[in-house]
Order: C-alpha cells, then structure tokens, then sequence
C-alpha cells in the first residue's frame, strides 16, 4: 500500500505525518488489497475553530473512496477519517466477498 500525503496551503509538522502515517497503515488489518492511499490536509478558511479538514482517497482494485472530515485537530480528523475508512473497507470486503460466493 502507498500512502502520500499532502498539506495544503501549510507546512505540516513531521509529527502529524508520522501519526497520520502510522494511523493510516492500519487500514491494512481491514482490507488487504489497498493500492493507495493519499491523505490531503488543510486548514479551511473560516471563523469557527473548527477548521481542520483531511480528506482520504482510499484506491482498492476496481473502486475508490473518498472521506472528509473536519474537526479542531489534525489528529482528531485523521482518525475520523480512518475509522470512516475502515467501516467503509469492511462493507466493502464483505459485499465483494458474497459476490464471489
């Protein structure tokens, strides 16, 4: 699997690319035939101070998904937006899994 990730529009501190990282790598556990994964974060522009927004596109062989969440912290998006992936991955493995039965 290929993570990439990406911050928009501001330097991204090495510790969140390591949390973001290491978080994201669990998704194998769910569904191990993952591509890719790139992980876009960015700070919206907006009064409310929740302003974290990151967005996952999740390629499995034939398919895609693509989540979004926006919260107060990078760590608290990016580990809604995993769990949101892996609830995603599961369905996925199991509809794929009664179509080859």
């Amino acid at each position: 699997m290929i993570i990439d990730f990406q911050s928009v529009n501001y330097q991204a501190d090495i510790k969140l690319i390591e949390f973001t990282k290491k978080r994201i790598a669990k998704l194998e556990q769910f569904y191990d035939r993952i591509v890719s994964v790139e992980i876009f974060t960015k700070v919206e522009n907006r009064s409310d101070p929740s302003n974290k927004q990151v967005e996952l596109k999740v390629k499995v062989p034939g398919d895609h998904f693509i989540i979004k969440k926006i919260c107060r912290s990078f760590e608290q998006a990016v580990d809604l937006t995993a769990s949101s992936a892996e609830r995603l991955l599961k369905r996925y493995k199991e509809k794929n899994r009664q179509h080859s039965a």
